[in-house]
């Protein structure tokens, strides 16, 4: 199973415009978690398009 985080720049606990949620989700040290950008849902769509294909 893999995981795909999406950091957002608005909503509770949101600071510094997202960057605070992006580097956590980026220092998680977990396996099968992948990261997209701040506020990048399309994509986090592509990435899953991607896992559907195999």
């Amino acid at each position: 199973m893999v995981v795909i985080a999406v950091p957002t720049s608005v909503g509770y606990g949101a600071s510094f415009h997202g960057l605070t949620a992006l580097l956590a989700m980026l220092n998680s040290c977990a396996s099968n978690v992948a990261v997209v950008n701040i506020d990048n849902g399309f994509g986090a769509a592509c990435f899953a398009s991607l896992i559907n294909r195999l």
